[in-house]
């Protein structure tokens, strides 16, 4: 684990290196600070010394203490500082991964989860980063600047530490070892529960159409008293392993009282060394303790970290190592040329062999049943992610030559299911060109018949619509996706039927409209419906991740009836 964070978080290995220096530097103030007050009480209780004969260690103990809470400070600042700048930047490192990722990994995932590690599960890396990682370091090296200083005074001591020292980290490993996997299943309860929660609060609408609002909550109710019996075990077998730390720890420092009150019954060791042992021991052993109590916490950063380092590990689907500045020149002209990809873990291509020309000015509808490669073929359009072989060529250049950014700019896309964000109508059409003026948003609203409707808000194109568009029905959230298509004015259009599951007054709206976008542009449908298909000046027809027919719908669908009769080949969504 350390190594997978360091290798993301390179400079908290200098923040580390500083606070284990300003540790080391306290120890070494601390035994000074023990130093003077033994020779103080040696002085005082069994030399009978004034206040003038123990001035000057005095000032120095004073002196001692101010400096140590001085370093203490430094190095818990430090540390804190760090942890809040590893946080920062893997939260960023984390979110840009996964944004690259694109849908062709994020639909495969929980969303409720993803949110979970991002937010909570980088969280919980604090204790790691400012407790843990330094306390590794301290462990070893106090204990060795307190030993070999107690050698130096009383070597059969500095045996007896360096003997009972290791029994401690010893016992931390085979608790912890059994505290591991329950802190594994919380952290695994914590994710469910997130998914099923967003997505229970994103459906809540539905739920409550249909009538199982309640059986959610139930089921909402079970995960969190899963997730709840899972914390309180955790918490149980850190609480033990902290009583059994502790008193080994008793048990240690009271065999090492009782060797030195011998010593000094036999009149081997002077009081003024034996205090000072005496004083240093609970110290040697407190970084021991320290990281035994911090390693429970480390465990959940642990368990967090393993997540978050599964998604920065996650090769992109696509090459992101182009940073050609090239552009194809004039009108587009796509053409896939023996396209093949399999998705990981499938036992067959989604796409297989795909040899199909997208020329400027054609409308080409794509048909086929769940499964054929439909959205296969628009992800890699889309470059959300690269065919394995073959090549996708634009204007003869090809496309992995071009940077996704770069592509991404001559692409608009109207989906099924469009998303709005939450904030206002003009921002969230204002973002498919970020750098449009507000005439050119609201000319972009008028050509897709979307004006009216914004116009009749309350506030116009400054009214928040909610996220996911809440506020407005389903032909209002495809108009607003078609405007921010008008904005773009991309040279390849994409639609994912577009016109499905709405009323007819919406539906017509929404076909003048498109009527309008798709002039003098490369345009792709994924088709579900005879009318939109018939429409199309091609039809390409998949099957099983092949390309099996294509042509004009006039040859082949001459009918609704005859559309019917070919789906059914492919069957029909």
């Amino acid at each position: 684990m350390e190594r997978a964070f360091f290798r993301y978080v390179k400079y908290a290995r200098v923040t580390l290196f500083v606070t284990v220096v300003l540790g080391v530097f306290a120890t070494l103030v601390l035994i000074a600070q023990m130093s003077f007050l033994s020779t103080v009480i040696d002085r005082v209780f069994l030399h009978h010394a004034g206040l003038a004969q123990v001035t000057q260690p005095l000032l120095l103990l004073l002196a001692a203490i101010v400096v140590h809470a001085g370093v203490v400070w430094g190095r818990e600042f430090v540390a804190r500082q760090a942890a809040v700048r590893v946080k920062a930047d893997l939260r960023e490192r984390v979110f840009a991964r996964l944004l690259r990722l694109g849908p062709a990994y994020s639909k495969g995932e929980a969303t409720g989860e993803l949110v979970t590690t991002v937010s909570e599960g980088i969280e919980r890396l604090d204790a790691y980063v400012s407790r843990y990682l330094p306390q590794l370091a301290f462990c070893i090296l106090t204990p060795l600047i307190i030993a070999a200083y107690v050698f130096w005074l009383d070597w059969p001591i500095g045996v007896l530490l360096l003997i009972t020292g290791p029994v401690i980290p010893l016992l931390m490993v085979l608790v912890g070892t059994y505290a591991e996997k329950h802190i594994q299943n919380q952290w695994l309860a914590l994710s469910r529960m997130s998914a099923y929660f967003l997505d229970a609060i994103q459906g809540l609408t539905t739920l409550e159409l249909f009538r199982a609002s309640e059986a959610a909550q139930k089921r909402v109710s079970r995960f969190s008293e899963s997730f709840r019996q899972r914390t309180l075990k955790m918490l149980r077998v850190a609480f033990l392993s902290g009583m059994v730390l502790e008193f080994m720890t008793a048990v240690a420092i009271g065999l090492i009282a009782v060797v030195l009150g011998v010593q000094l019954l036999n009149f081997n060791i002077p009081f003024s060394h034996a205090f000072l042992i005496l004083l240093l021991t609970p110290e040697f052993f407190r970084p021991l303790r320290e990281l035994g109590v911090h390693r429970h916490a480390a465990m959940e950063g642990k368990a967090a970290m393993q997540r978050i380092n599964t998604i920065l590990e996650t090769p992109l689907p696509f090459n992101e190592d182009t940073h050609s500045s090239r552009r194809p020149a004039g009108p587009l002209t796509i053409t896939f040329s023996n396209v093949t990809y399999t998705y990981l873990g499938s036992g067959r291509p989604a796409l297989c062999g795909i040899n199909l020309e997208l020329p400027q000015d054609s409308c080409t509808a794509l048909i086929g049943r769940s499964g054929a490669g439909k959205s296969t073929l628009a992800n890699l359009l889309l470059r959300f992610m690269d065919a394995q072989e073959g090549q996708i060529f634009v204007n003869g250049l090809p496309m992995t030559e071009l940077s996704a950014e770069t592509w991404r700019e001559y692409i608009a896309l109207v989906p099924q299911r469009p998303y709005l964000f939450s904030g206002t109508v003009f921002a969230n059409i204002r973002m498919a060109r970020p750098d449009a003026s507000e005439e050119e948003v609201r000319r972009a609203a008028e050509l897709a018949g979307a004006a009216a409707f914004i116009e009749e808000l309350p506030q116009g194109y400054a009214t928040e619509i909610g996220e996911r568009g809440a506020r407005l029905s389903a032909g209002q959230v495809q108009r607003l996706a078609i405007a921010r298509a008008f904005l773009k004015d991309a040279p390849l259009l994409i639609l994912d039927e577009p016109t499905s599951s709405l009323d007819p007054e919406s539906e017509l709206l929404i076909r003048r409209a498109l009527a309008n976008l798709m002039r003098n542009r490369i345009v792709l449908i994924i088709a579900h419906r005879y009318n939109t298909i018939a429409a199309a000046d091609r039809v390409a027809v998949l099957e099983d991740g092949r390309l099996v027919k294509v042509g004009e719908p006039s040859a082949l669908l001459r009918s609704e009836a005859q559309y019917n009769r070919l789906l059914s080949t492919v069957g029909k969504e």
